[in-house]
């Protein structure tokens, strides 16, 4: 990790935890907004005019939260005014890289090896993990945001003068009922699963696990009904958010995270579900199977002898 500018440490996968052995999560540090008049947003300074070309995203496809990013990225028609990085999948001892690795590209922006490098660019003094997904500022030469969810809601809103796209996936009416179980997903099942793969005591690991699973079960229930999306024939930023946890799930978190009472493939609804999903413009094209392997079984604390397994190798079966 990064302490007052300067990498200290080999990376690890754990970034805390509490005395029963919880996963903690590191709270994310850059808080600006890009907003259409560049005026403050719920967090941080104004200064971050909405103008094409201006802004740049540093993803991974392994990242759950850095997928969020890419997905609206491209339901809202942005990839012309937000150009995109993606990292090496296989995590080092300095965190993530660029280049390397079919798919992953060099930092050809700001000429970085290391994700951490850009952390220390923005801040000469910060102290932390350098965390996909980044939005920098291409003409302060800065971090914007670092936090995916405050990045998927600018994205929604902040360039429709620009693009004329109108769909809105937090629309005021449902805005209530969408903060209310994003919170829920999050805590259950998006972190449930770290938390269960990461956890460092039986009884932290057995917690997780129930919770990942009541969460699918209420989940498949919810969807059964023949709804298209989770809150009915709209869709919207809780079903991004659960997507890219259900698009991992038989990949990597039931086997190598322990999430294994059963795989998404039998959850019927939540399987057609993520297909359908899957299948809505451009969205297939955010999900890299292979990186997604490649990088959760580079974990070595999970995973010291590097084995990727063959299977699945496909989202959309």
């Amino acid at each position: 990790m990064l302490v007052n500018g300067v990498w200290t440490a080999d990376w690890q996968p754990v970034q805390a935890k509490d005395e029963d052995g919880r996963f903690i999560r590191q709270t994310s540090s850059f808080r600006h907004w890009i907003t259409a008049d560049g005026s403050a947003g719920p967090t941080g300074d104004g200064g971050f005019k909405a103008e094409a070309g201006r802004y740049h995203l540093y993803v991974a496809y392994i990242c759950p939260w850095a997928s969020r990013t890419l997905m609206v990225r491209e339901l809202k028609q942005l990839q012309k005014l937000i150009s995109v990085s993606v990292v090496n999948p296989v995590l080092t001892e300095q965190g993530w890289a660029f280049g390397g690795y079919p798919g992953a590209n060099t930092d050809e922006l700001n000429g970085a090896q290391y994700m951490h490098e850009l952390y220390s660019r923005a801040d000469s003094q910060f102290t932390g993990r350098a965390t996909v997904p980044v939005l920098w500022d291409k003409k302060t030469g800065t971090i914007v945001n670092n936090e995916s969810a405050d990045i998927i809601r600018m994205l929604n809103s902040a360039f429709d003068h620009l693009t004329g796209n109108t769909l809105n996936l937090y629309p005021q009416a449902l805005a209530g009922i969408i903060d209310e179980l994003n919170a829920r997903i999050y805590t259950e099942l998006n972190n449930g699963v770290y938390q269960a793969g990461f956890a460092s005591s039986q009884a932290a690991y057995e917690e997780a696990y129930l919770r990942v699973f009541a969460m699918l079960d209420e989940l498949e229930s919810q969807l059964s009904d023949g709804r298209a999306y989770l809150l009915g024939d709209v869709l919207t930023e809780t079903d991004i958010r659960t997507f890219v946890t259900l698009v991992r799930f038989d990949a990597a978190y039931h086997g190598l995270f322990k999430c294994n009472r059963n795989t998404l493939r039998s959850m019927k609804a939540l399987q057609s579900y993520m297909q359908r999903i899957a299948a809505l413009p451009s969205v297939a094209a955010t999900v890299n199977i292979d990186h997604i392997k490649a990088g959760y079984y580079s974990v070595k604390a999970l995973n010291p002898s590097g084995i990727v397994p063959l299977g699945p190798d496909s989202i959309l079966n």
